[in-house]
Order: C-alpha cells, then structure tokens, then sequence
C-alpha cells in the first residue's frame, strides 16, 4: 500500500536508508533534518506491508508541455527484498502517473549493476534507453558509476 509520507513515517524510512543494502545505492540522502519534506519538487509516498513502514516511492515532473513526463525513484527495507513488493509498489505509481496524473512517459534510472531493480522495473514494462557513463557518485562520494536510463510509455505498462 502507497499513503503520502508523514512525519510519523520519517524514523523508519531513515533507519532503511541507513541498511548497508540501501545506503549503497542512495548514500546520505536523510542528512537534511527536513528531508524528505525538503524537496518541493518531489512527491513521496510510504510503502506499507502489514501497516509497517518498508520503504519510499518518490515521483517528480517536468511540466514542460513539449517534455512532460515524470520520473520515478524508489528504495525498500531488505527484509523484504524478492518478494515482489517493489514490483507492486513502481506498477501503483506508474498507473497512478499514467492515469491520475495524464503522463505518456515515465523515466527511471537504476545503477547500471542493480541487476534486481531492472527486472523489477522490466516487468512493470520499463525498457532500457541507453547507459549513462559515470551517470551518479558513488555512496561514499568518491568516485562514479554507471546508470541506465529506463523509459515507459503508457502503452507499454504491464498490468
């Protein structure tokens, strides 16, 4: 289940960040005490199992009529990694974007080694655009990795 963050929510989302899993591939994103409320361009839901908090789906847009689309970024405990709940969680988002919010395109961009998440995201439909070299830094700020681009259209959304 997808509900919009609240402040109630901020601890437990904190304490998966810092899971070695997750800290690997979103670093220090949690240091501003206002985070995640401190980006007024992205949207951010609560990923709930069982009423617990066990993750974050986050959604942004660009408005631009000749660009509109909307990209899409999501992290989850790892206690509860492989059980489809990622799949569940960026499928609920993409029809949310597609049908509630009138995108034709989505975008996400996993590290290019995050073998996991791009199945995940290929089952939902999502299809590779292209490598980004040194797209991202790494966790610990020091060198770069890889992303690849990954694009939906609203036709290609698996139900």
């Amino acid at each position: 289940m997808l509900v919009p963050v609240i402040a109630e929510h901020v601890p437990d989302l904190r304490r998966i960040l810092r899971t070695p899993e997750v800290g690997l591939r979103w670093g220090a994103v949690d240091a501003s005490p206002e985070w995640p409320f401190d980006d007024p361009s992205t949207v951010c839901f609560a990923v709930l199992v069982d009423g617990e908090v066990r993750g974050m789906v986050q959604y942004g847009e660009a408005e631009d009529p000749m660009y509109r689309h909307a990209s899409v970024d999501i992290f989850l405990d790892p206690a509860v990694h492989g059980r489809g709940i990622g799949r569940d969680a960026v499928r609920t988002m993409a029809r949310y974007l597609v049908h509630e919010r009138g995108h034709h395109r989505l975008v996400i961009d996993p590290a290019a080694d995050n073998h996991a998440a791009i199945r995940c995201y290929e089952s939902v439909g999502f299809r590779p655009v292209g490598l980004m070299r040194r797209y991202e830094r790494d966790a610990d700020g020091r060198g770069w990795h890889d992303g690849l681009l990954m694009d939906l259209l609203a036709e290609d959304l698996a139900t």
